[in-house]
This record gives C-alpha cells, structure tokens and sequence, in this order.
C-alpha cells in the first residue's frame, strides 16, 4: 500500500488523528517493570533495554485500535548500544502485529550510498527486495526494519533526499523537517531568502520531491514536519504543500492545543498526524490516572487526546 494511503486507512479505521511517540526513558517505566528487568540483569544497558521493550509491548496493546500510528524516536535506543537496538527491533514487529503503521523518527540525513544505506537499515520492506534492502555477505536481500516512514532532515538538498525515496509503488515514505516545533527553530527556519523565508523554500521542495507520488489518498509518500507551536505557519505551509502529510509535533507537552496542532490540516481535514510522546507514555504519573494501571492510564490519555483533536479537526475546517 502507498504510504500516505497506509495512514489514511488506519486514520479511518480508527477515527484518530494522534501518532504516539514511543520514547522510553528509565524515568517513565513503571516500577515493577524496572524491578523484574534489573533481577534479570542486574542495573545495565540489557536491563533498561529489556524493561523499555516490555513497556512498550504493553503499551501498544493498550494503544491498538486507537492511534493513527506509533514513532519510536531513535535516540532513545541508540542510547543503549546494541540491546537498546534491539528493543526497538522487537518494538516494531510489535507495533505490526497490531497493525500499527511506524514511523521512525531518525532525522537522518546523508547524501549517495550512505543515504541509501539508511534507507535499506529503516525503511526496506520485512520481505526483502532486491536493490531496495540490504545485503547478506553472499549478495542475497535482506529484511530491514520495515518502517513505513522515516523522518529526514533536508538541509543537505535533493542529494540528500532522492535515496529515501522508494520506488513505485510508494510502499515508504519520509517526513522532511520543514518548520520545527522548538523554540530556536525560526534562527534558520524563519530566515529570508528569495520569494519568502527558508521554511517556505523547503516547503516548495518538499512538493516538487512528492509531484507525481500522489497515493489515493490524495497525498504524497513526501510529508513535512511542521511544528504545533506555529499554527500561522502551519497554514501557510499547506498552501505550499497542498499533498502532503504533516507530522505534528509539539501538542500537549510543549503546549500547543487541538486548534494549533490541526491549523494545518486540508480543507477535508485531512493531512495532519499529531503527535504526543511523555503525556502518553507518562500518563500513568498523572494524577488523574492514578487509579488506574499504567497501560489503562495510556490508554485513557490517548482517548482524551482524540477527543480533543477531534474538536480541533472541526474549528480548523
């Protein structure tokens, strides 16, 4: 399936517009978790690995059926050397078994074969195809990770994007970052240049990179990430970007709300994917949950989430 169209149908299927971000830290495992993985392994990095694998894994349980998508942040592995990998490795054939598109949130950016290799490690297919996955020492594809999108920073230009680009049919997509949600983002983002400033020259990128990849969904397998935190730019990136997916960071947490997260939506209200990570994952410390176990607890802050961005979706259409 066309990537764009792979989150429009789970979108559908579950009425929610919310992407949850999976960012274990060792603050936001609940207790008994972390007690069982240091029995196992004593206080380490297989520890933390094992315990942030078994959050998740529940997590996604209670999350299923109520979420658009999910998105490992890739950092949070990284962190933890090859056990940290592997948890993520096993968090994503979860995510499947659910039914779950992935987004992997990497930023990566690189140009040539060092790009491609990128894209072979995240993006190729589970069942390997040839040119497009890795290869065994024989010369023989092999499966990657299989996420459906990766996230990519574009700031190294079209070298650095063309290699994330699957072939036909889109099965892949990549999220480039067009206006982020941090604070410092306008020092570069916000600068001028010719016909306005640096965020809109990407947008126009993006929208060349996506001509031509249109799904049936109406969109491209080229998204952007486009920050909660500037509802006013959000809106004016869709007029650049009248295809593509936006990946929305920022809500909650940072504290934007519904009406900013989906101020960049089309005029269908379709074409936002909002993401929250800590509200979610660290529900179960909320005191409004504190009577609940921590998987209901995420599961009742995704469902506040919904309804709020569903209350959003109609101001801003």
């Amino acid at each position: 399936m066309h990537a764009a169209d792979l989150i429009q149908a789970a979108i559908d299927r579950t009425r929610s517009i919310a992407c949850v971000g999976l960012d274990p830290r060792p603050n936001l495992i609940p207790k008994a978790l972390a007690d069982a993985a240091i029995a196992n392994h004593g206080d380490t990095v297989r520890a933390c690995a094992e315990a942030f694998f078994a959050y998740n894994r529940d997590l996604i349980r209670a999350i299923a059926g109520a979420c658009a998508a999910v998105k490992p942040q890739m950092a949070c592995y990284e962190a933890y050397g090859s056990a940290g990998m592997r948890a993520l490795e096993l968090t994503v054939a979860c995510a499947h078994e659910h039914g779950i598109p992935v987004i992997i949130d990497g930023k990566r950016n690189d140009i040539g074969s060092t790009a491609e290799h990128y894209a072979q490690a995240y993006l190729a297919p589970i069942a390997p195809t040839a040119g497009r996955s890795p290869l065994s020492l024989a010369g023989s594809p092999l499966p990657g990770l299989g996420a459906a999108w990766l996230t990519v920073n574009a700031y190294l230009g079209s070298d650095g994007v063309k290699p994330f680009l699957a072939p036909h049919p889109a099965a892949t997509g990549i999220f480039v970052l067009v206006k982020t949600s941090n604070a410092s983002s306008g020092e570069l983002q916000d600068v001028a240049c010719d016909h306005g400033p640096v965020m809109e020259r990407m947008a126009r990128l993006v929208t060349a990179w996506g001509a031509g990849r249109i799904g049936r969904s109406g969109m491209s397998d080229v998204g952007a990430v486009v920050g909660a935190t500037y509802p006013q730019q959000a809106r004016r990136l869709r007029e650049l970007m009248p295809d593509a997916l936006f990946l929305v960071p920022g809500y909650g947490a940072q504290g934007a709300s519904a009406a900013d997260a989906t101020a960049g939506a089309r005029a269908d209200g379709r074409g936002v994917l909002v993401n929250s990570s800590r509200a979610i994952m660290g529900a179960w410390q909320d005191q409004r949950f504190a009577s609940m176990t921590w998987a209901d607890a995420a599961r009742a802050a995704l469902d506040a989430m919904n309804a709020d961005l569903a209350t959003g979706v109609r101001t801003a259409t």
